[in-house]
């Protein structure tokens, strides 16, 4: 009974509070997509990803029926940071769900905005600096005038009204109203005393700035933890700090020598709880945390759950062939705006445990339909008109001629039809994910990686059939020091049971360093004097790495690999079963280099089929 009242209490107490209305709510998971292509249409940067913000305390004043209520002690702001845009990951602010709806096209557009002011005002206050970001949304698109009106009519009444508030603290709310009113009327604020409490945060308005670096990572190799968010996309987003745990001393505690006695106990297996068995609540109290604080256990301290940060290598006698010394390429620092020479070693490599194999009975049937059906690519004998020479006379050019001659012009002597043979001018190559990732399930039968050997051979069965020139190859990562590049088939060998046994070999592992897997199948592609050179990727995820090739690094690395094969000529297009890549594949391949499979299963018929499209 006491638990039924204390529930209905809550309800009505929070209703009345006004904190929020959840029939109105909308989720940032259910915008995020048509938020993301809104943001870059009005000029944002399109190197930022959205994600959720995170949920903090802001200490300002409250109603007393919200203390009573216990509500509006956090509110998720949006927030721009170096590699992303966070908005609020639920609005439930209104009780019109279409006002809560603008509110996210709102702030997607003030952050558009804000991205672009001039320098002058970096080091601007943010109050100021949103107040110009709002006078040029409503300058740059007219239209949001209307939206941006009804949104400060309904926010308004929502805030303390500064006849609630001290003198000090009135006069600083009094100024956010004005400058919410009129946008940039506002260019001195008020300063508050040291005990007054801080303004509400405005949710009409971005907070701006770097994210703050923490210790350096010791499982990486100059990576650092960053202060932000440790989840993506619509979920409740935390910030994290790393810390120092500090010096461990027992307790006090008085040892009994009787302890090192062995009992019964001790050879009886038993489930007896220890102080660090997972706690089921765990993430219900992180939810409630204002910041997660991560450090490194202490030497021999046994802890419930682990993260993995790292992978061991295998031994030299059961890792892959390693072929030559190693390349050194670069790396774009987006941080820097500059191109990192031989920043990072690439090993070509080849599999120890690959024997020559035979297609698999399963995949036969397939592989017979893919080469009839690639086989009318194959190109035919025809004849051409109007050559110097050839087998048979020109009708058509030998009438011409003599009616030039009757009318006394001097014809060409381009009289013959020769019976030629045209090849395609066509280059292809491959290049597959080999990371860990892909070691994930996609059906009850088949992993990832299962899907991606299939795909490859019967890629290789289905351009056997045109002849055209084809590369295969894979890869994986290991830091900077270490990018494994699988030499899987070279444009020179021809496609039999010694490489279909090389593609049944592969084997995943490690992280996702696409950038310079990209620049060095650019090499051996641009090495090809087809006219048409096409780099077709399998990708299954964003890339990463352990160190800072993570967020916006990688993304931006990778774009600038993508870049630079596109200025050798070369057509790079990315086939993915990453259902969440239309929120970072337009920025690096381009709204029409890349396609999302949403059955990855069905990667191995697909992938033949791109390449005919893509080679018509």
């Amino acid at each position: 009974m006491e638990e039924w009242v204390g529930k209905l209490w809550h309800r009505w107490v929070t209703r009345a509070a006004g904190a929020e209305y959840p029939a109105a709510a909308v989720e940032l998971k259910a915008m995020q997509r048509p938020l993301g292509i809104y943001f870059r249409a009005l000029g944002g940067d399109p190197g930022l990803r959205l994600a959720a913000a995170t949920n903090d305390a802001h200490g300002a004043r409250r109603s007393w029926l919200a203390r009573v209520a216990g509500s509006g002690e956090r509110q998720a702001q949006a927030r721009i940071d170096l590699a992303s845009l966070r908005l609020p990951a639920r609005l439930a602010v209104f009780p019109e769900r279409a006002l809560n709806r603008d509110l996210y096209y709102w702030l997607a557009a003030q952050a558009a905005c804000l991205h672009r002011l001039p320098a002058a005002l970096a080091g601007a206050d943010p109050a100021t600096r949103n107040q110009a970001a709002t006078v040029a949304a409503l300058a740059d698109f007219p239209g949001l005038a209307t939206r941006y009106r009804r949104l400060v009519a309904a926010y308004l009444p929502l805030r303390l009204a500064p006849a609630q508030l001290p003198p000090a603290e009135a006069a600083l709310e009094s100024a956010l109203r004005q400058a919410l009113l009129e946008p940039g009327s506002v260019s001195a604020w008020p300063q508050l005393p040291a005990d007054a409490a801080p303004a509400a945060p405005v949710l009409l308005w971005c907070e701006a700035g770097a994210v703050a670096a923490g210790a350096p990572n010791k499982t990486g190799d100059g990576g650092a933890a960053a202060a932000g968010a440790v989840q993506d996309g619509g979920a409740q987003a935390h910030r994290a700090e790393r810390v120092d745990a500090g010096p461990q001393r027992d307790g006090i505690m008085m040892y009994f020598r009787a302890e090192s006695l062995l009992s019964v106990a001790e050879f009886i297996r038993v489930n007896r709880g220890v102080d660090d068995d997972p706690d089921a609540n765990a993430a219900e109290v992180a939810a409630d945390l204002d910041r997660l604080s991560l450090t490194e256990a202490a030497p021999g301290e046994r802890v419930a759950s682990r993260v993995r940060f790292d992978l061991d290598l295998p031994s030299a006698a059961e890792d892959d062939i390693v072929l030559g010394p190693g390349l050194r390429l670069p790396e774009w620092d987006y941080r820097k705006s500059r191109l990192l020479d031989d920043h990072v070693c690439l090993q070509e490599l080849a599999s120890r445990h690959a024997v020559p194999t035979p297609l698999p009975p399963r995949l036969r049937r397939t592989a017979r339909r893919l080469h009839q059906q690639f086989a009318a690519l194959q190109p035919g004998r025809r004849w051409l008109k109007g050559q110097p020479d050839g087998s048979e006379a020109d009708l058509d050019a030998v009438v011409r001629a003599c009616t030039d001659r009757a009318c006394g012009r001097h014809p060409g002597e381009q009289l013959y039809l020769s019976l030629e043979r045209r090849e395609r001018d066509l280059a292809c190559l491959v290049l597959a994910d080999l990371s860990l990732s892909t070691d994930a399930w996609v059906s009850s039968e088949a992993r990832v990686i299962d899907v991606i050997r299939d795909a490859l051979l019967l890629f290789g069965e289905a351009l056997a059939a045109t002849g055209d020139a084809f590369a295969l190859c894979g890869f994986s990562s290991v830091r900077r020091q270490q990018v494994r590049f699988h030499r899987l088939k070279d444009f020179a060998d021809p496609f039999d049971d010694r490489i279909r046994g090389r593609v049944q070999a592969i084997r995943p592992g490690y992280y996702t360093r696409l950038g310079a897997a990209i620049r060095r199948a650019s090499q051996l592609l641009d090495a090809e004097a087809a006219s048409r050179r096409i780099l077709l990727i399998l990708s299954d995820g964003k890339p990463n790495d352990l160190d800072l090739y993570d967020s916006r690094y990688g993304i931006e690395d990778t774009r600038a690999a993508v870049l630079e094969a596109r200025r050798l000529g070369l057509l790079p297009f990315c086939l993915t079963i990453d259902r969440e890549g239309a929120g970072y594949l337009p920025h690096l391949f381009g709204p029409q280099g890349y396609a999302v499979l949403r059955k990855p299963e069905e990667l191995p018929l697909h992938l033949p089929l791109f390449y005919a499209q893509l080679t018509r």
